[in-house]
């Protein structure tokens, strides 16, 4: 198969034609039809993450059709289209016997753990587990987008923010992850305070149903001009970027009993921020983590998408090849990227 791949961190990856994988007797292979161009497989390629030994093959939001099934697999059989959370469970540990496979014990991460997705081929363990059936009428493309980003935001705005109708929400960093939380905040009737540095990430957040738009560059205090658009805080606020003073500004612009979602990345120097922990016990406010979402929480999100509440394929900015997609790679921290960056072509 040909494959995205590299030996050592920060270097060059390369495009090179490498052994198929084969599936488990729990796993399947996956012919891979797209595949997102994620931050965290900058991360990853950099070193950030403890979990990826060398050689590698990047990679973690995709979608496609079995190729092969392993022996023990009864949900999934050979051509199923399918798509799969970017964290999957063991399916035997407590976490995943609770249902929450988003932080099992024993984690799979194609991309992280095991190979990944910048491939014509991947391999998915613990099918049964994490396996999610794709509709006919949603597109690879568009499937592929919702493996990390959007199903990640969806989990943080709707599960672990607990983000009502008529509330106020604040979106910090408006890439795939924040775009993605504005979109699900907007359909779930709140109204979104976007916060980005680009013009025009800000005016693609509007037209994906943004109420408020600031520019941090054209304000003295990020947090106070929330407060003071909001009138006294917003109910909700993720960061979706990743960055010290991203996740402060979170945490700062808050109403009392306010909650905070970290989503972005905090990872090498940035992985131990300072935290207004004041201001967190004096407002009682609640700090929350979000890392990924269960393959069952699927069917939820999948209908809004369905219904046409929510439109994920509006998030796609560009559509590339994998041989194109080895030095975009190398870039993904400029931050310079409009919306999700989408593999659809393995040559």
């Amino acid at each position: 198969m040909r494959a995205m791949y590299y030996e050592q961190f920060g270097t060059a990856p390369e495009i090179r034609t490498l052994p198929d994988p084969t599936p488990t007797n729990a796993g399947v292979v996956i012919s891979v039809k797209a595949t997102g161009l994620c931050r965290s497989d900058w991360h990853g390629w950099m070193g950030h993450d403890p979990d990826i030994k060398l050689p590698h093959v990047p990679g973690h939001e995709l979608a496609g059709t079995i190729s092969a099934v392993g022996r023990d697999v009864r949900r999934f059989k050979l051509g199923d289209r399918v798509t799969v959370p970017f964290v999957s469970g063991c399916g035997h540990c407590m976490e995943c016997r609770s249902g929450n496979q988003q932080v099992c014990e024993e984690q799979f991460q194609p991309g992280f753990t095991h190979w990944g997705s910048f491939a014509e081929y991947v391999a998915i363990d613990y099918a049964d587990q994490n396996l999610v059936h794709l509709p006919e009428d949603i597109s690879y493309e568009t499937a592929a987008s919702l493996g990390c980003r959007f199903a990640t935001s969806f989990r943080a705005v709707v599960d672990q923010g607990r983000l009502q109708g008529g509330e106020w929400l604040a979106v910090h960093g408006c890439g795939g992850v924040g775009l993605s939380a504005i979109m699900i905040g907007a359909a779930l009737g709140a109204n979104v305070v976007a916060i980005d540095i680009a013009e025009d990430k800000l005016a693609l957040a509007k037209a994906l149903g943004a109420t408020v738009a600031i520019d941090s560059r054209s304000v003295a205090d990020v947090s106070e001009a929330v407060r003071e658009v909001t009138g006294g805080g917003v109910h909700v606020s993720v960061d979706a970027l990743g960055h010290p003073q991203t996740c402060c500004n979170s945490i700062l612009n808050l109403r009392r009993r306010g909650r905070h979602v970290q989503v972005g990345l905090m990872l090498a120097d940035h992985a131990t921020p300072a935290i207004p922990m004041a201001r967190v016990i004096a407002h009682e406010l609640e700090i929350y983590g979000s890392h990924g979402m269960q393959s069952w929480r699927y069917d939820a999100m999948l209908r809004m998408i369905r219904s046409g509440k929510l439109s994920p394929d509006r998030l796609i900015g560009r559509r590339i090849t994998l041989t194109d997609a080895a030095p975009a790679l190398a870039t993904m921290d400029s931050f310079r990227e409009n919306g999700i960056t989408i593999i659809d072509r393995m040559i």
